[in-house]
């Protein structure tokens, strides 16, 4: 994935800048400061200076471009002078048989999706979605098919292709997620405050549910929900339920299901109320309660995980790939507020 930025007017940042990143690993940063690719790695690699003169080619090209589109797009649009922001983000697939896929491209100024863009290598055809006011001439639109399909479609796959095999271990690597099931009193309105955090993952993408009864709560009762980054590379996420005395006293159960890489992990809390009276509930509703992991018996099975690939001109978005591992699940119980790891 490359997101490149283009300002109109006085800023304290460079007039363009590029951050090229493959899934959440920066690998260079390019602007029109210096006009120099800058690395994150591999800056003395035997790559170094043919990566210059295509992050050159292509920068240079895009800088040019997204130029000419926010100048004519701030004068269509009846803007007046200040600062306007020009951005796209760009990327190439490599699909699962290792073959080059589609190169898209999005466009936006001043916040708003203005333009799609895909070109299809197999087809050798450029197709438009929302397109801009600007129009391209039959001249235009075949000197745009030959750029894209001998400059910056080849440029984007041979780039994707070498920093994927670079950097291999770090982005196709699978870290599971430790759960907990956690609870906090409220004093001010005497009720609680649920929890559920799954942290130390990677790659980032999970799902986190917090049940009652063994129906999903509403998202609007929810609070939290955001993927954060640790400071190890790893991700977490937490979602919270506030939930009051009156609720407590009903005897619910409480469950978080974290769904992972086509693992399952579940975690509950339950409440009786039978075994609560006014005045203990009103200090700590919970204290004599546990949080029970729930597993199923020790299964194993095999998943397919299909990951996605894209790069962009010098670039990458997302990876596609086919791996298959096993998994096992086994049964377990925890104490409150203890951790629960996906084993092997």
């Amino acid at each position: 994935m490359a997101l490149a930025t283009y300002i109109v007017g006085q800023t304290p940042f460079p007039e363009f800048s590029v951050v090229l990143m493959l899934d959440d690993l920066q690998i260079l940063y390019y602007d029109s400061t210096t006009w120099k690719a800058v690395y994150r790695s591999h800056s003395d690699s035997k790559y170094y200076d043919e990566e210059q003169s295509d992050a050159g080619v292509v920068f240079r090209d895009m800088y040019y471009d997204m130029k000419d589109r926010a100048f004519y797009l701030k004068d269509h649009q009846n803007h007046t002078d200040g600062v306007h922001v020009h951005q796209r983000l760009v990327g190439c697939e490599l699909l699962n048989s290792g073959k080059p896929g589609l190169l898209h491209y999005w466009d936006a100024f001043g916040g708003q999706n203005m333009e799609e863009f895909i070109f299809d290598i197999e087809k050798h055809a450029i197709q438009i979605k929302m397109p801009w006011v600007i129009t391209w001439d039959q001249l235009k639109q075949l000197h745009e098919n030959f750029m894209y399909e001998n400059v910056y479609h080849p440029i984007c796959i041979k780039t994707l292709r070498r920093y994927l095999n670079m950097e291999k271990n770090n982005v196709m690597r699978k870290v599971k997620p430790r759960v907990r099931l956690m609870k906090k009193t409220l004093p001010d309105s005497q009720g609680l405050q649920i929890s559920c955090l799954a942290t130390g993952f990677y790659p980032r993408h999970i799902n986190l549910t917090l049940f009652r009864d063994d129906q999903p709560v509403d998202d609007d009762q929810i609070t939290g929900g955001e993927i954060l980054p640790n400071g190890d590379g790893t991700y977490q996420m937490r979602k919270s339920l506030v939930i009051n005395a009156e609720e407590v006293l009903e005897g619910h159960n409480y469950n978080c299901t974290a769904n992972y890489l086509n693992l399952d992990n579940k975690l509950g809390i339950t409440f009786d109320a039978d075994k609560c009276d006014q005045g203990s509930c009103s200090t700590g509703l919970a204290t004599a309660n546990t949080y029970t992991t729930r597993c199923c018996e020790q299964v194993r099975h095999a998943a397919a995980v299909q990951y996605s690939v894209h790069e962009l001109p010098i670039t990458d978005l997302y990876r596609r790939s086919w791996g298959r591992w096993r998994v096992s699940e086994t049964r377990c119980t925890a104490k409150e507020n203890d951790t629960h790891v996906f084993e092997d």
